[in-house]
């Protein structure tokens, strides 16, 4: 199947995909780190250079409602924004509990956080 028929972008590399999909860990866990990577990656491209962790929430808000009028749905478009709103709070808890910049983080950082949450 051709990855060109679907008109959404996917920001994760091929081989990130790949590495993630490799990884030993149930599927569930697999997906989680999918989901955060793919969410890290938009979070990056939109901040501004300079910041050490994703909080703009009107840089996200301004990303979300551009994303969602692809569907013309406001209760798509508020979980939307929720949902991506979450994972950046989770993100930046965690660079900050291991002191990184949110754009340092890479794959081990993400499969930490996913394995400390599953042990929760």
């Amino acid at each position: 199947m051709s990855h060109q028929s679907n008109s959404f972008s996917n920001p994760l590399s091929e081989d990130l995909v790949k590495k993630i999909d490799q990884l030993n860990l149930p599927i569930i866990q697999k997906q989680h780190i999918r989901l955060l990577a793919h969410c890290l990656a938009i979070f990056k491209e939109i901040s501004k250079d300079d910041i050490p962790s994703f909080e703009d929430n009107e840089l996200l808000k301004d990303w979300c409602d551009q994303q969602s009028q692809k569907f013309n749905d406001e209760k798509f478009n508020q979980l939307f924004y929720q949902q991506m709103s979450s994972a950046a709070k989770k993100l930046n808890s965690f660079s900050k509990s291991i002191k990184k910049n949110f754009k340092e983080l890479e794959l081990e950082d993400l499969i930490t956080l996913v394995g400390k949450n599953s042990a929760n």
